[in-house]
């Protein structure tokens, strides 16, 4: 045992490789190329109605993008960590996404950048403005920030203007311990005047921007009295066109439908409106019996009898109950029209999406839902419509079916790929795929196309020589089909389903392994039941006509131009693993899965002899190897196999004797993935068991005068090897190189060069991607791709991922034939051609329609029923409420001068106002005369009025506060010095007085001051604008005279 140790110990000494000249990290660059495909784990939407933008975030903090013209791109977060909120700034380009984490990142899609901005407090509701560049994060203590986009840096600016909770909440005295807001939405026609506040606990409040004031309050604890129970607001949206109407979903499975004030209410009107604290409506939707928390609602405005209310519970499974739809229009009130929508399983989120047909533009509505498991379901709403308006007829529609969202012409699983490429020689314009690729389906039908593959049939397929990236899938039901991969695309070229020269039907039997090879035109397929067929292509160029193969079908004509013959022949031992190719002989080898290794010859097909590998542990069969070499200096042609349980082996692979009883195996042997055999050039050889027919050793470096050692590299899940190949196939085990991989299993491992060197790629089921040199193992670089796991099931070894690699460090992963994952290697090599143009997901050129611009719901005003107007309860006229009409421009000017300002003063300024002496304060309304900025005044009244402003500001500030003060505590006695009263005052003032309630008289002079107060404050914001717009009149007027001087200077010196 000494000796043995020592000897290996000598050995290891005399590694061969390891010279300067091997790859280095700087030649390598693993990264993600591009993802097609709806991405797994999938949890939360956000639709841009105007540039048709469908954004999807998943789990662990991705975001995929789909646009227009089938582009595609994702975006990645910092943090793997879900969304919050997801929403798009509309045609801007902008997304802004909230994690779990409280991080608002803000994200440039067309140049794929972001800002983070960290909120200090946990975010419970995000909602932007649609037509302005604010928005609005509530937290769980009951504020509102406001924050400012800065499209030019892209990131987030906190503005000044706070919502503070015990300003907008209204009921401070009885308030609960839920006091998170929990939906802020912007009153409709009125976004930029006043917005809606519903916190946790129920209480509704309409907040004026303007005016820093709640003008509407209602529901909350009196509420919950009336309901004898404790229930919790957790979904909101409008139900009006017009802002006057919202729907608020509860925990308890409620659905409340509660009437909004859509003018500014007046101050002495606050108190009269705030009692009315009963919904005008109820609906019955059964999610109460049920005890199913109301989880999202959206509305989606028709007409006056079409429009609807989508409601989803947060059930843990799927019923009919989940999600339901219900007409909301003038005979809601009678009946309750309603249609719960058949699902798989619960739901995550909802959204609706709207698509045109490319023949007469029509616009149809889409119904989107992510499901618990990540799938992704749709529904056309156009159907679900028809159904609602039609189901009490007498002849009623079919209920609308879900259909699960998946990658177009994948009618079965993929079992087994293969990547060819290499091809330098294509022929294919870049023009052709450009439309190629804008005909391909999209995953959501953002733009309605034919789905049948029709609308390929002008992709003339002529032959393997002119495409650059073959793509090759074998799949569940027997199907084998070739993709072009030469953009990043998966473009349909040719799909076999016969069985023999007889039999074009599927065998439905999964296919296990694939072979092919370009040069000898043979494609080689094994299935789960042993049977091998060998197609032989006729050589190329193809016929043009009937030249496509339609993927929904193959005939017995489409085939005959392509293939020349199939033959078929049975293996025996179970499943087919490995197939490989010896170009020389012309002579086929199978492994099984039960440890049978066959040599056919092709042209037969005649079976030249059958070995049966035993072993302890696992008989299958994962690689096979012909190879040349000499031995005892005697040249002989091998066949070296590797086994599931990582043993090698060889055999003569013209009598099928092995050459050693003896085999090489690990001390801790796990399953084999890989085998490749490495020359004395540190290239690779010719018929290895991923040949593409192209002859690698063409760039390989003159021999040496010393001839080096060839070596056998072998992977498994735990390790790789680096065996002296020599010693190997006569049963010694000599270990030049060994690496552990000590946390997750390899999955894929592969070989590929550069223009002189090769490396070892090896791809781990946790997505983590390692490049090594060889023959050293030595670790170059290594990235991660996101979202991508592999997982084989325990009962037949197959998993629901699939992975090839090319000899050229091109790497293609699929997940659960949802999406794809196409990653590359080497530094600077650009194997996929348009990558840019089908990720530009955003069009700044978009030439926006009339349905665009109108991205809102439509208002007719000359209707005076429907938009559900008789659902007040008592209420015998229906009529339109009066909406306010504002100029969009006007408005968002005027909220940058108010959120600019701070509204509410800190508790620490707070304690110094209060503190001032009250003869600074001492300040008579009537006293104070404020200019009108419309009114024509002399020029020094207005520089005077000018100069008072900030003066007088102050004391409108500090008297604003003493009011404040007095409607507030009311059981405190008057702070403020009271003067004697010429008149008497009656015994009900009296009483009044006695228990600390102000008297009537106070209370219309504190109104009467209040009012006074209001206009003032009107005029000075007037003056402050009128003041800007000077200042800014004056910063030009003086640059116009800089560039005058400067340009007289400059004709001076000419």
């Amino acid at each position: 045992m000494f000796v043995k140790k020592l000897v290996e110990k000598a050995s290891i000494s005399k590694k061969p490789g390891g010279n300067a000249d091997g790859l280095k990290a700087r030649d390598v660059d693993p990264r993600l190329v591009f993802h097609y495909g709806i991405p797994l784990g999938s949890s939360k939407f956000s639709y841009d109605p105007i540039q048709k933008i469908l954004a999807v975030s998943t789990k662990d903090g991705r975001i995929k993008l789909f646009g227009k013209g089938n582009t595609q791109a994702v975006l990645e977060s910092s943090e793997t960590v879900p969304s919050k909120f997801l929403e798009f700034i509309q045609n801007q380009g902008i997304l802004l996404n909230v994690n779990f984490k409280n991080h608002i990142e803000v994200w440039d899609i067309d140049k794929k950048l972001s800002h983070v901005h960290v909120s200090e407090g946990d975010i419970t509701s995000f909602t932007v403005m649609q037509h302005g560049p604010y928005m609005y994060a509530g937290d769980s203590i009951g504020n509102i920030t406001v924050f400012k986009l800065d499209q030019e840096l892209c990131h987030m600016v906190q503005m000044k203007y706070t919502i503070p909770f015990s300003a907008s909440h209204g009921n401070l005295t009885e308030v609960s311990g839920d006091t998170a807001v929990t939906y802020i939405l912007p009153q409709l026609t009125a976004e930029s005047k006043r917005i809606l506040i519903i916190f946790r606990d129920g209480v509704i409040t309409l907040w004026d921007i303007r005016e820093s004031r709640s003008t509407f309050v209602t529901g909350g604890n009196m509420l919950q009295s009336l309901s004898h129970e404790g229930k919790q607001a957790t979904s909101a949206c409008w139900v009006c066109p017009f802002g006057s109407k919202v729907a608020i979903g509860y925990s308890n499975g409620e659905v409340l439908i509660w009437s909004i004030p859509t003018s500014n209410l007046k101050p002495e009107s606050t108190l009269e409106s705030s009692t009315q604290t009963t919904p005008i409506f109820k609906l019955n939707l059964g999610f109460k019996s049920e005890k199913i928390p109301i989880a999202s609602l959206k509305w989606t405005y028709a007409d006056a009898k079409a429009s609807r209310l989508y409601v989803m519970g947060a059930s843990e499974a799927g019923s009919t109950n989940v999600l339901q739809v219900i007409l909301l229009n003038e005979h809601t009130e009678s009946r309750n029209i309603k249609l719960g929508l058949p699902l798989s399983e619960a739901c995550l989120d909802m959204e609706i999406i709207s698509g045109t047909t490319e023949q007469n533009k029509h616009k149809q509505d889409f119904l989107l839902l992510i499901g618990k498991s990540g799938q992704i379901y749709i529904f056309d709403d156009s159907s679900i419509e028809k159904y609602l308006l039609q189901c009490q007829s007498r002849s009623p529609p079919s209920l609308p079916r879900e259909v699960m969202v998946k990658m177009p012409f994948l009618d079965s699983n993929i079992t087994i790929s293969k990547l060819v490429t290499g091809n330098h020689y294509m022929l294919r314009g870049e023009d052709e795929y450009i439309k190629l690729t804008k005909d391909i389906p999209s995953p959501f039908p953002l733009e309605t196309k034919s789905k049948d593959g029709s609308h390929l049939n002008s992709n003339h397929f002529n032959g393997f020589s002119e495409i650059k990236n073959l793509y090759i899938t074998g799949h569940s039901d027997g199907a084998i089909h070739f993709w072009d991969l030469s953009c990043p695309f998966p473009i349909p070229v040719l799909s076999l389903k016969q069985q023999s020269e007889d039999d074009f039907s599927l065998s439905g039997i999964p296919l296990t392994a694939l072979h092919f090879d370009g040069n000898s035109r043979i494609l080689v397929s094994g299935d789960q039941s042993g049977m091998v067929r060998i197609f032989k292509f006729k050589p190329e160029p193809y016929a043009t006509e009937n030249s496509f193969i339609s993927f929904q079908g193959s005939t017995k004509k489409g085939n005959n131009h392509i293939i020349q013959s199939v033959k078929v022949l049975k293996a025996n031992g179970g499943s087919v693993l490995s197939l490989n190719i010896n170009h020389s002989s012309k002579h086929l080898a199978i492994g099984t899965d039960q440890g049978y290794v066959s040599v056919v010859d092709i042209e037969g097909p005649n079976l030249l002899y059958e070995r049966h590998v035993a072993s302890e542990i696992c008989t299958g069969i994962t690689s096979l190897q012909f190879k040349t070499c000499n031995l005892l200096n005697f040249e002989k042609n091998l066949l070296v196999v590797a086994t599931k349980d990582s043993s090698v082996l060889a055999f003569d692979s013209d009598t099928g004797n092995m050459l050693s009883t003896s085999v090489v195996r690990p001390k801790k042997p796990s399953k084999a993935l890989f085998m490749q055999i490495l020359d004395g050039q540190d290239t690779l050889v010719r018929g290895s068991n991923m040949s593409t027919g192209v002859d690698i050793g063409k760039g390989s470096p003159v021999e040496d005068a010393i001839p080096k050692q060839s070596v056998l590299l072998l992977c498994s899940e735990k390790a790789a090897y680096v065996y002296s190949f020599v010693q190997a196939v006569q049963g010694v085990k000599k270990v030049f190189y060994k690496k552990k991989f000590q946390s997750a299993s390899c999955c894929l491992a592969s070989v590929f060069h550069s223009a002189s060197d090769i490396g070892l790629m090896l791809v781990f089921d946790s997505g983590k991607v390692e490049i090594r040199s060889l023959p050293e193992l030595s670790l170059l670089k290594e990235t991660s791709i996101r979202g991508f796991r592999y997982s084989t099931s325990k009962l037949d070894s197959s998993s629901d991922s699939s992975i090839c690699s090319s000899v050229e460090g091109d790497l293609v992963m699929v997940n659960s034939d949802q999406e794809f994952f196409i990653a590359s290697v080497l530094l600077q090599k650009e194997s996929f051609r348009l990558l840019d143009s089908v990720s530009q997901v955003y069009r700044k050129d978009l030439s926006l329609s009339h349905d665009d611009l109108a991205s809102g719901p439509a208002v007719q005003k000359e209707k005076k029923k429907g938009i559900f107007g008789s659902v007040l309860k008592g209420s015998k006229t229906k009529h339109v409420p009066e909406v306010e009409i504002e100029d969009t421009k006007e408005s968002i000017e005027e909220l940058s001068t108010i959120f600019s300002t701070a509204n509410f003063q800190c508790e620490d300024e707070t304690g110094d106002n209060l503190a001032v002496d009250e003869d600074e304060i001492d300040l008579k309304i009537d006293d104070i005369e404020i200019d009108d900025p419309g009114e024509k005044k002399p020029k020094e009244q207005n520089m005077l009025a000018g100069l008072d402003k900030k003066k007088l500001a102050s004391k409108l500030q500090a008297f604003t506060g003493k009011l404040k003060q007095m409607k507030v505590v009311k059981n405190e006695k008057s702070i403020a010095k009271e003067e004697p009263q010429e008149e008497k005052t009656t015994a009900v003032d009296q009483i009044k007085k006695k228990y600390g309630f102000s008297s009537s008289s106070e209370t219309s002079v504190a109104k009467m001051a209040e009012s006074k107060l209001q206009e003032n404050l009107r005029k000075l914001q007037g003056i402050s604008l009128k003041t800007t717009e000077m200042q800014d009149t004056a910063k030009s007027f003086a640059s116009m005279a800089k560039e005058l001087l400067r340009t007289t200077e400059d004709k001076k010196t000419s």
